[in-house]
């Protein structure tokens, strides 16, 4: 398979912030398929926090935290933080993703393409079929597919090499703490 030059570009991009590009690839690919039931899951758990506090505490979720923080038996505060970690947590890793995403759009050469190929295969509640995504984008299929690639892969620059980075700054002392699937991301 014969290399373009914007998959020369991102190869040097690898190399100059010593990113293992294959294994971001893979990374980066199955983040993307998992993104959508990521979000639906953690929608799902918001509502159902909700519901329990308003069903067990309070019809006012202001009134039913304060509840919580003040009253509530100690095990009934640690299920209800725990249940919030993980919304927060995955929240975290959705606003890492929507950051990267950003930074594709950005990209000077094709950006928006690639943001939108990106959007309308992984990131949108509903995904286009093949013969949608062609036909939406006015690509033949061979070239989809090695935009696709290369959409990806600069999704993968992005957030390993940016968004990661700029977040880990941001929380440096409890990087742990707010990821605890640090391993997966590098």
């Amino acid at each position: 398979m014969r290399k373009t030059r914007m998959m020369k570009n991102i190869s040097r991009m690898y190399e100059s912030m010593q990113l293992d590009e294959e294994q971001v690839f893979r990374k980066a690919k199955l983040l993307l398929t998992i993104y959508r039931d990521v979000v639906w899951a953690s929608l799902k758990e918001v509502d159902n926090v909700r519901e329990v506090c308003e069903a067990y505490y309070s019809n006012d979720l202001a009134v039913a935290l304060t509840y919580l923080n003040d009253f509530a038996p100690i095990e009934k505060k640690e299920e209800f933080m725990t249940k919030i970690s993980g919304v927060f947590e995955t929240k975290w890793m959705i606003d890492l993703i929507d950051t990267a995403m950003l930074k594709v759009y950005e990209y000077h050469d094709n950006g928006k393409l690639y943001h939108e190929i990106l959007s309308k295969s992984y990131v949108t509640a509903y995904p286009m079929v093949e013969s949608e995504m062609l036909e939406a984008l006015g690509m033949e299929r061979s070239n989809y597919y090695l935009k696709k690639k290369e959409a990806v892969k600069l999704f993968g620059i992005a957030l390993w090499g940016y968004a990661l980075p700029r977040f880990e700054q941001i929380f440096k002392d409890d990087i742990e703490e707010v990821l605890p699937i640090n391993e997966f991301f590098y």
